[in-house]
Parts: C-alpha cells; sequence; structure tokens
C-alpha cells in the first residue's frame, strides 16, 4: 500500500515573469506547475497563495486550487507598484498532507497612461500695464507618473500673447512678460499652457492661466475737437447752460475721472470768468450775465480737462464764444428829423414836376445782417397819390404835378421797418408845404423848447463821417483836375476839361467829354447826400466806375505814369 511519502515539487522554485500594467480582471499570468510521485489521492495536488504577510497580493491576484492558473482580479498599476512578490503552495490530499513552497517575481511594465498635471502657483494677482518685460507673474510646475518617455515633458503656451515660459529646473517653468501691456487695448489674458509627453500615443494636458491687467495713468482727458465754437443768442437768461464739454479719459477709476477748470492765461483781454462759469465735474458752461451783441460780439477762453491720476494728466480745448444779434433795437432816425420834440416840415414849390426830390429819410439800426435791413413806407395819409417814398432809399419825391384842388399842406408819415423776425419800427412825421415859387422855398423847423446838456455821440459820428467824406471827395476832385492842368497837348485833347451844367430843377452836373456824372443836391446841403450819378457814356481808357452797393460809387483812373487816383461818392 502507498504512504504518502513524498512532497510535492513546483518545476521551478522561482518564477519570474513581466505584466503589462493595467491588464484587465480575470487576464492569467502565469500557471503554476507541481508533481507529487505517490499515488492516489496522495499525489492529487491543490494549489494556493500563502495568506499571512501579503494581503495586497490577495487584492489583486488569484490561483486557481486545481490547475494552478495565477490570474489578475484587480487593477494592477505601475504608478502603484512596480513589482510583486507572489508565494504559492502546492499540497497533496494525503494524510497528513504534504506541501511544497515557490516564489513567482511579477515586474510591472509601465504603460504611457497618465496625461501631464499642470499646477500653478500665482505670484501676482495683477500686473501693471507698466510692467517691465521679464516680471514674473506665476509659477508652473509639469509632473508626469509615466517613466522614460513616457514621463518625459514639454510646456508651451498655445495662444500668442505677451507672455512667455522661462525653464527653471526640469519641469518648473515661471511665467514672464514678453511684450508692452495695454489695458485700454485688452485688460485680461487667458494664457493656455499645454504640456505633453513623449509617450507613443502622447497624452497632453491643457492648463489656462488668468492674467489680469491693471490700470496705470497713461492717458490723458482727451475733446473730440481742439477748437469748439458755441453760438448764444444775446439777451439769453443768467444761469443758462450754453454748451456742456465733454472730455474722455480711456484710464479708469480715479485716472478717469476728469474735472474742468479755466486755463488762465496773460493775453486774456476780457474778465471772462465773471461772465460766465464753468461746473468742474460736469463740464456745463454756465452765463453769468445776458450777453448783448451789439456790445460783445465773441469772445475766446481756454478749458483744461485734468484727471485724478497720479500724477495727473491734462489737455486743454480752445472755445470761441459767438454771441447771435437778436432782433432787440428799433431803427433810428438820424438828423435833422429825429430831433428830439421837433416837428419837421418841407417846402416845395408849386410847379414841381413829378419825380421832385422833396427829402430824404436815413435811419440806422443797431443790430445786424437782416435784422438792420431797413425800409421806408409812407403810413400816413393812406391812399396818397401825391407822394411816394422809395422803399430802400428813403427819399421822398413827387408822383405828380401839383392841382388846384391838392391841399397846401400836405402831412406825412413815414414808417421805417427793420427785417427781424418780429420786425421793429420808427416813425417820423413831416409837413410838405406847396408853395407859389422856389424863392419861397426854406426849410423851418418849430422847435419845442428843448435843450440837450451835450452833443450826441451819434451825432458827433455822424458829423465826423460827412466831413470826412466831403474832404475826400474835394480832395480827390482837385487832384483830377490839377493832374488834367499839367498833361501834354496831346493828352489834354484826349481827356477835355470839366465843364458844370446848371439844370432847371437846381441841380447841376460834373462834366467830362467822354464821361458824365450828375451831382444833385437839394436845398438843404447839411441834410442831402450827393448823389454822383454814372451817364450812359463808356468811361476812358483807365477809368472804373464801380458800384459798391446801396448809394455808394468809386471811380478808379490810371494816370499815364501809372499812378492810380480813386475817388468814391455817396
Amino acid at each position: 500500500m502507498d504512504t504518502n511519502d513524498n512532497h510535492p515539487v513546483f518545476s521551478r522554485s522561482l518564477y519570474k515573469i513581466k505584466i503589462p500594467e493595467n491588464l484587465p480582471s480575470g487576464s492569467t499570468v502565469l500557471t503554476l506547475n507541481a508533481t507529487d510521485t505517490d499515488e492516489g489521492s496522495n499525489s492529487e495536488i491543490e494549489y494556493s497563495l500563502r495568506k499571512k504577510g501579503q494581503d495586497h497580493i490577495l487584492d489583486l491576484f488569484e490561483i486557481d486550487s486545481k490547475t494552478g492558473a495565477i490570474s489578475v482580479k484587480g487593477k494592477v498599476d505601475y504608478e502603484e507598484n512596480r513589482a510583486f512578490e507572489i508565494h504559492a503552495e502546492a499540497s497533496d490530499k494525503g494524510q497528513p498532507p504534504m506541501s511544497a513552497h515557490c516564489k513567482v517575481l511579477v515586474e510591472v511594465l509601465d504603460l504611457n497612461d497618465n496625461a501631464p498635471e499642470i499646477t500653478v502657483t500665482s505670484l501676482l494677482n495683477t500686473v501693471k500695464e507698466d510692467a517691465e518685460v521679464g516680471a514674473a507673474i506665476a509659477l508652473v510646475s509639469v509632473l508626469d507618473k509615466d517613466s522614460g518617455n513616457n514621463g518625459a515633458v514639454k510646456a508651451v503656451i498655445a495662444s500668442k500673447t505677451p507672455f512667455k515660459l522661462d525653464t527653471n529646473y526640469r519641469n518648473y517653468y515661471s511665467l514672464v512678460v514678453n511684450g508692452p501691456l495695454d489695458r485700454e487695448t485688452t485688460d485680461e489674458y487667458n494664457v493656455t499652457i499645454i504640456a505633453t509627453d513623449e509617450g507613443a500615443p502622447p497624452l497632453s494636458s491643457t492648463s489656462i492661466i488668468s492674467v489680469h491687467v491693471s490700470d496705470v495713468n497713461d492717458n490723458s482727458p482727451r475733446f473730440s475737437d481742439p477748437i469748439l465754437n458755441i453760438y448764444v443768442k444775446e439777451n439769453s437768461p443768467v444761469g443758462a447752460v450754453i454748451k456742456t464739454l465733454t472730455a474722455t479719459d480711456a484710464d479708469v477709476d480715479k485716472n478717469g475721472q476728469v474735472s474742468y477748470s479755466f486755463l488762465k492765461s496773460s493775453s486774456d483781454s476780457l474778465p471772462f470768468p465773471t461772465m460766465i462759469n464753468i461746473n468742474s465735474e460736469s463740464g456745463d458752461i454756465i452765463s453769468l450775465q445776458s450777453f448783448n451783441y451789439e456790445e460783445l460780439k465773441t469772445f475766446q477762453f481756454k478749458v483744461q480737462a485734468t484727471d485724478s491720476g497720479v500724477p495727473p494728466l491734462s489737455s486743454n480745448v480752445t472755445v470761441n464764444v459767438l454771441i447771435l444779434d437778436e432782433n432787440d433795437n428799433s431803427p433810428t432816425i438820424l438828423a435833422p428829423y429825429s430831433e428830439h420834440g421837433s416837428v419837421n416840415s418841407e417846402s416845395i414849390p408849386y410847379s414841381a414836376e413829378a419825380g421832385y426830390f422833396v427829402a430824404k429819410i436815413r435811419a440806422v439800426d443797431a443790430d445786424s445782417g437782416y435784422n438792420a435791413l431797413l425800409s421806408y413806407h409812407l403810413s400816413e395819409p393812406k391812399g396818397n397819390n401825391l407822394f411816394r417814398i422809395g422803399t430802400s432809399t428813403g427819399e421822398i419825391r413827387t408822383k405828380r404835378r401839383m392841382s388846384d384842388n391838392d391841399l397846401k399842406t400836405h402831412p406825412l408819415v413815414v414808417l421805417v421797418s427793420d427785417n427781424g423776425e418780429p420786425s421793429l419800427s420808427a416813425t417820423v412825421s413831416i409837413d410838405v408845404v406847396v408853395v407859389e415859387s422856389t424863392a419861397e422855398i426854406q426849410t423851418q423847423f418849430r422847435h419845442v423848447p428843448v435843450k440837450e446838456d451835450r452833443f450826441s455821440d451819434l451825432n458827433l459820428y455822424l458829423l465826423i463821417a460827412i466831413v470826412s467824406v466831403s474832404v475826400i471827395f474835394l480832395l480827390s476832385l482837385i487832384t483830377l483836375i490839377a493832374v488834367r492842368c499839367h498833361r501834354t497837348d496831346g493828352t489834354f485833347s484826349r481827356y477835355s476839361a470839366p465843364m458844370i451844367t446848371t439844370h432847371p430843377d437846381g441841380s447841376w452836373a460834373y462834366s467830362k467829354a467822354t464821361q458824365q456824372y450828375d451831382v444833385c443836391f437839394s436845398s438843404d446841403t447839411l441834410k442831402s447826400d450827393v448823389v454822383v450819378c454814372p451817364a450812359p457814356f463808356p468811361p476812358v481808357d483807365g477809368e472804373l466806375i464801380s458800384i459798391n452797393g446801396g448809394d455808394t460809387f468809386t471811380r478808379t483812373q490810371t494816370l499815364p505814369n501809372k499812378e492810380k487816383v480813386s475817388a468814391h461818392w455817396s
């Protein structure tokens, strides 16, 4: 009878195998083989793994008790365990059972199953826009748990940004500034870092770093235009906002807070701070007085816009204030018909023909433009058919000859209106007296006993203007006569001597051989215009007659010595 006197024997006492990590559960890694020379149940072998001291082995591996096949039942990870030492046992079924032991060394092979890990340590929450190139913003470390080429990692910045990665030591980098920063253009950058290993196939990971750019006071306030024109109507109410100035600053917070003030200059001739004020916060320009176009038509000042940065930055704008005329002045009748408290009268002969000159009303308006464009009308008597007045000249003339049925005294009321909106007007009364002969014609004034203390400024200016025009006219006339008297015989034959001709209506004419001018005077030369009317003859060579507009004319003549002589009439 066989007795159990032989131990099981493994084919090898030490097994060495290599397995890749991440083998699927149930995969067989090795089959053990043991034999027993006994017979019967004494030779039947059962396989097992030693339980003492290798609990983690039992979690990952198992053995088939009949076949001896060792298989994987857990996750084999190279990064956790690179090798295993498994102790196996083979026992027969004899009484008492006998057993044998063997050792299995399992080497785990690394696979590229781990992507690189990126760790960012920020040094600055924000970076100033004036940061210098090379300033460090963050520390970046890259780690790959794999080994060999599977763990060799390279990190790069994916997008184009003003930053770069500087290598410190192996897989440690510094994120630094690599170009100029401008918060007004870009206030935040998302820096994408990509880390890639050298495995096959390679694995990579991505990390995004947000870099905030903080503001510095590098932008001064800016006005839309360097020169600004403001149009203000005269008589505007005091305290009205005539304009709001706005300057923009591309900076933020205090660097972008703008305040406004007047910029003082030594060349300022007007005390504009007493005329206007400016709100330092809103930029509103407020009038401190009501403007009068007749006194002040325009003035200029400068406004400075300053931010609250450190140091503060500023810029200037030149403001031109243009006062717009309003129709706030009525026409003023000029002397002699404007004399206060007077009743005006003119005399005309009974034999006066149609178109006989009676009087001329002159008026001025302190306004400008259409507001000062005057027109003359006869407002009384209604239905008048004896007199007419020039709408633009103010000349009163007869429409027809006198008849026996006409009155001897004709009270006329002349209305002078401007072209403003609404129109303003003034009136003057004239009594036209019809006399039998021209010898009785004289201008009579019935004065109310009113005495002025001094000569008005308007009359003084008017008198100076009349005297100046008269002197210029006389000097021009004398110069022309003197030049012509000194000409040679040949030249004198071309320009004949002047001739004065008296007309029946009391006017006279200054005549030449090639050109004639009619100069008409009324009975009172102090209050009437000298009207120079060119006759329909062409001017001689070198002579030019210019109509300046209204009732003024200019005569320009080139003398033989190339000298030009000009004379003006109104």
